[in-house]
């Protein structure tokens, strides 16, 4: 089944028959907490946000609200990429319709995505799928966008984004670990270059857990040909790192836009909604090579740690 044959509207389903569909569970964060510093205001925005942006952009994917608990929503769409879209405008344009009256205030929202079997029990909605995409973004950082592989399977060449690996994830009442990513839009380099040319670029919120990047390191070799084995070496850094759960690890497509720019780490950290970097670089000469490696905190620009590492290469 291709993902424009998930449909949508469960309506003419008999009661216990199975479809397979494109679920997007939406939470808000920190809802409790917003209500009980100004109840009346946090839901008027919240109605506001609603009627303005996130309802027209599940019409205009072609999605039905199956389920809404004020703080959160259950949306299923009769195109897997339709639910990505969705997501992805949605959670981009909140900073921009929020009316916010102070920082502590802010609504976000966590999304997570899925495709699976679902029961349709008059307005509910069951099945493996809906647990998934609401654990998923039980494990999202506020304003992002969790997914499953069979969704980045699916959309993966066609959308214009980056898919950075969280790992297997063991999801209550998942019975099996699931293979999850975070989603980005893709930036081109040279929109990155200009926005550190002229610090046009907007912070990006940090995630929930401790987050960090790792730029491509310097070739000291002076040899072009030793790029490969600079970038392969970041490359096994940044997937050893990915493994680790608790990390939010950017890609290294978000992270090599930076290749050869002298940059500014807190700038880079903003822009990439990070907390920490890792920078550093690779001398390669005959049999031997060296590695020198520092890891940087990008808010304050601060070295945390640093360290050279020399070894034999086996022939």
């Amino acid at each position: 089944m291709t993902s424009s044959d998930a449909p949508s509207d469960l309506s003419g389903t008999s009661l216990g028959e199975r479809k397979l569909v494109a679920v997007l569970y939406a939470d808000m964060v920190g809802y409790s907490r917003l209500i009980g510093l100004d109840d009346a205001g946090t839901l008027a925005r919240l109605k506001r946000l609603r009627a303005d942006l996130i309802d027209p952009a599940i019409n205009e994917h072609r999605g039905r609200i199956v389920q809404t608990g004020g703080d959160s929503l259950l949306v299923v769409f009769d195109s897997i990429d339709g639910a990505v879209r969705c997501a992805v405008k949605v959670q981009q344009q909140v900073p921009n319709h929020d009316e916010s009256p102070s920082p502590d205030h802010t609504i976000r929202f966590r999304m997570g995505i899925d495709i699976g079997d679902a029961i349709a029990d008059g307005t509910d909605l069951h099945g493996d799928g809906v647990i998934v995409a609401a654990r998923l973004q039980a494990d999202c950082p506020a304003g992002g966008v969790c997914i499953s592989r069979a969704v980045r399977d699916h959309v993966h060449d066609r959308l214009d984004l980056i898919f950075e690996p969280l790992g297997l994830l063991n999801l209550k009442n998942v019975p099996r670990p699931v293979d999850a990513f975070s989603v980005r839009l893709a930036a081109p380099p040279e929109s990155v270059e200009r926005a550190l040319m002229h610090g046009m670029s907007q912070a990006l919120p940090l995630p929930d857990k401790p987050s960090i990047a790792v730029l491509a390191f310097t070739n000291m070799s002076g040899d072009p040909e030793q790029e490969y084995f600079a970038e392969g070496m970041v490359e096994e850094i940044i997937t050893a790192l990915s493994r680790i759960r608790w990390l939010f690890v950017i890609a290294r497509n978000s992270s090599f836009v930076y290749k050869g720019q002298a940059i500014n780490v807190k700038q880079v950290g903003r822009e990439l909604g990070v907390r920490y970097i890792v920078e550093g670089s690779v001398r390669r000469a005959g049999g031997r090579v060296r590695i020198t490696a520092q890891l940087i905190e990008a808010g304050t620009g601060s070295h945390i740690w640093a360290d050279r590492f020399d070894g034999s290469l086996v022939p």
